[in-house]
């Protein structure tokens, strides 16, 4: 079996070396999903970290350790002999990297995907990092990162695959136990494996029967019979998510040794369950979470994680820094998708009073018309005919059924095109 070098001692004083730079996030609960699941339902909110993520731990943690490094003369390393740092990042690891680069006057570079959010790529310039855009991927722009540590002299910070990235990480699950002893589920975003692998390490050390779940994006999941068979699934090339903070598709090999002993289940979950656990996220905490920070959240309300009856549960919620585009149409998305926004195809005469007739039904039905849009003159509306589409906030999905079959019982071609489609 392979070798582990943490113990909880470690994890402890990682703990003690990044606590000045890192906030000990809060542990919330959740009365409204307590209430709908029948178990306590609590978040910890790592999104609120100084720089939007987890990620400040672990990469606090790293620079820390680098530092104190003895050399052949017995010495520690300074800001002055460490020439600088280096990362490649869809932007989480990097800001942390960045800052806690800027907090020790060392130098930063990051290399970020062409496609990097915009939000982040500003952040990390923000902290005073050099930022590299360059690969269509994050492997692409990790490959390039180490090309240049050589070059240049730095130090190459890995994002997940370093025992002193995992220990720093482990903090979250040290304090999760610290502040709910009583906790006996753990549901972790799982990408490379650093976050799950250090949040297992701080839990099982501890209480080997907490249930600790990793949860990846659908469409990018090498460890999805990971802990079934042992094998890694190969993740095509063109796979897209909104979760980009957990699209990596080369898992760690020091990650896999940890997720292999102290993970119990690992499940995957879709861009539209992501979507609406963003949505429940800001309206139940009052946060914004990205994409790959809400993972967790998603498996649980998509039932991919049910809760024993007995259970209390913490969804760790893993970085916030959503690109304030996608968060509109996530938003958006997460509406309709839960029955909260429709849009409605009616076709009526086009004659005067039609539509004031349309939106005095809509209100009568407690709804709420975001957007009107009239069709004319294409091909499948008839002549003489206007085709209005109605953009509605409404209940639930039983509430645009009763505005359905009352346009219905008045004898009016009306269509949910959301439904449709």
């Amino acid at each position: 079996m392979d070798h582990i070098p943490l113990t909880l001692a470690d994890l402890e004083q990682a703990r003690a070396r990044i606590a000045a730079a890192v906030l000990a996030t809060p542990l919330w609960l959740n009365d409204v999903l307590s209430r709908d699941f029948g178990v306590p339902i609590h978040f910890k909110l790592e999104n609120l970290q100084p720089t939007g993520s987890f990620k400040l731990r672990g990469a606090t943690h790293k620079i820390d350790r680098l530092l104190a490094s003895t050399g052949a003369g017995g010495a520690g390393r300074s800001a002055a002999t460490l020439r600088g740092v280096i990362a490649a990042s869809a932007g989480n690891h990097a800001q942390g990297v960045a800052r806690a680069a800027r907090a020790q006057g060392l130098p930063a570079t990051v290399v970020m995907p062409v496609a990097a959010s915009l939000t982040k790529i500003e952040a990390c310039r923000g902290l005073g990092a050099e930022v590299i855009l360059a690969g269509a991927n994050l492997e692409e722009a990790r490959a390039l990162a180490e090309v240049l540590a050589g070059e240049r002299g730095l130090e190459f910070v890995h994002p997940y695959d370093d025992w002193q990235i995992i220990a720093g990480q482990a903090s979250v699950g040290l304090e999760i136990i610290e502040a709910l002893p009583t906790a006996s589920l753990v549901v972790v975003p799982l990408g490379g494996g650093g976050l799950l692998s250090g949040v297992a390490l701080a839990i099982k050390l501890q209480r080997p029967d907490v249930r600790v779940v990793g949860v990846q994006t659908e469409t990018v999941a090498p460890f999805r019979r990971f802990l079934e068979d042992g094998s890694l699934e190969v993740v095509s090339p063109s796979a897209h998510t909104i979760a980009d903070g957990i699209k990596v598709k080369a898992p760690g090999v020091l990650t896999r040794q940890v997720i292999a002993r102290h993970v119990d289940a690992i499940v995957t979950v879709d861009d539209n369950a992501i979507a609406e656990a963003m949505v429940c996220l800001l309206e139940r905490t009052r946060t914004i979470g990205e994409g790959a920070g809400v993972v967790a959240l998603a498996a649980l309300l998509k039932g991919k994680v049910v809760p024993r009856p007995d259970d209390c549960v913490v969804v760790l919620v893993s970085g916030g820094n959503a690109d304030m585009t996608l968060v509109g149409r996530s938003i958006d998305y997460g509406l309709a998708s839960s029955g909260r926004l429709m849009s409605l195809a009616v076709r009526v005469a086009d004659t005067p009073g039609r539509l004031a007739a349309l939106l005095g039904v809509v209100a009568e039905h407690g709804m709420n018309v975001r957007h009107v849009e009239h069709r004319r003159g294409e091909l499948h509306v008839p002549v003489g005919m206007t085709e209005i589409i109605l953009q509605i906030e409404t209940r639930d999905f039983p509430h645009q059924r009763e505005l359905l079959d009352h346009f219905a019982a008045q004898g009016l071609d009306a269509r949910n095109l959301i439904e449709a489609a």
